[in-house]
């Protein structure tokens, strides 16, 4: 008869072996990971831009004027609701973009032509974000 005693259990080396390796992956996979979230988050910029836009062109056509505000799309039924900027998290940011020119001949009065994210930041291509 044997006066060892069998212990099951893992040694210390092999904990810190396990340990170094998630600390490895972890490493290559979160710079994957923050760049797959900017990724979306412009994606969800370049979506909402575009649905903004063509709701001002559609209001200034329908309406011989445009809006002299996002909540004039909502309150005439071209948006639901002003969408959040996926950049600042808010729908207060949107800067947006008043001419005095006229667009269309049957156009009675000016507004709002464009709008651009409210975001400091830079995006991925370089630019803005408050330029695209």
């Amino acid at each position: 008869m044997s006066n060892r005693r069998t212990q099951s259990g893992f040694t210390l080396i092999e904990l810190m072996i396990v340990i170094a390796i998630m600390g490895i992956l972890l490493t290559l996979a979160i710079p994957s990971f923050v760049g797959a979230i900017k990724h979306a988050r412009e994606a969800a910029l370049k979506e909402d831009l575009q649905t903004i836009r063509t709701a001002i062109d559609t209001y200034t056509m329908d309406k011989q004027k445009g809006p002299q505000s996002l909540d004039d799309l909502v309150q005439a039924g071209y948006l639901k609701q002003i969408p959040e900027d996926p950049m600042t998290r808010s729908t207060d940011t949107w800067v947006t973009d008043t001419s005095d020119a006229m667009y269309s001949l049957d156009e009675t009065d000016p507004g709002i032509t464009d709008v651009h994210s409210g975001s400091s930041e830079t995006g991925s291509d370089g630019q803005p974000y408050s330029s695209w």
